[in-house]
């Protein structure tokens, strides 16, 4: 499984996932259309499949127009997401299995974001392959999506199933905010010698126009303040001791930054 980053809108990624030796291939949260009609045309592969984690529009707005390109594809998404995701074929939950070429996946309900997002994990099969996490915007590389239809405790929930995922996944994250992540977390926390250096390969990513996603779930859980609920210097600096109560406090203190 060959994975793309195609950038879209001002910071989303959408991620198209290529079998080769089947010339197909499954994208993930298409924002919009053009960009994935235009990769699929170079890589001479048909369209099989969407994975939505959510219903926002810049996750799901190539939709329509995809499925119209492609109209035996099958479009899966959450089953809270009923009626809300555009043209979707199935509903998944919790512990739902499906395949993409010769990789298995598991899905995981995650509101907190949204009340019904998902991601999709895809485990290693061999023993030097990572397994790929997407997670739509849950988890950002430092960070962690809004709470527009979730509450701290079930954000928590949700970041605690990722956050139990080998070190060796990779993170396909929507949105590029590594930056601006962690220079908030800078201001929460007096930095380690690991938030140090990942802040530093960052700035020099992105000064030179590279991405800073896809990023490793060993390196979240050192540097992501949003995984460290449970840290008595996380609860310090929030002058709580409540694991739930630290991580809403960060949560309003970043949607403030």
């Amino acid at each position: 499984m060959d994975i793309r980053r195609v950038p879209v809108l001002s910071d989303n990624y959408i991620f198209l996932l290529h079998d080769p030796a089947r010339g197909e291939a499954a994208v993930v949260d298409p924002a919009e259309s053009e960009p994935v009609l235009a990769e699929l045309k170079v890589l001479g592969a048909t369209l099989v499949a969407i994975f939505n984690t959510h219903h926002h529009h810049d996750h799901i707005g190539g939709n329509r127009a995809l499925k119209q390109a492609f109209p035996d594809l099958c479009i899966y998404g959450g089953a809270g997401d009923r009626g809300r995701i555009p043209g979707q074929d199935v509903f998944l939950q919790e512990g739902d299995r499906l395949q993409f070429g010769d990789r298995p996946a598991q899905v995981f309900d995650v509101p907190g974001h949204t009340r019904a997002h998902i991601a999709y994990y895809f485990p290693p099969t061999t023993p030097d392959q990572p397994g790929e996490l997407f997670c739509g915007d849950t988890i950002f590389s430092g960070g962690c999506g809004r709470l527009f239809e979730g509450t701290p405790a079930q954000m928590v929930t949700s970041l605690g199933k990722l956050r139990h995922l080998p070190d060796h996944t990779r993170v396909w994250c929507a949105h590029e905010y590594t930056v601006r992540n962690l220079t908030f977390t800078l201001t929460i926390v007096p930095p380690s010698p690991e938030l140090q250096q990942r802040y530093q390969e960052v700035e020099s990513l992105r000064q030179a126009g590279k991405a800073t996603i896809p990023t490793w779930l060993g390196m979240e859980k050192q540097t992501n303040l949003f995984l460290q609920w449970d840290d008595p210097t996380l609860q310090a600096a929030m002058n709580t001791t409540d694991p739930i109560q630290a991580f809403g406090r960060l949560r309003d203190k970043r949607d403030q930054f």
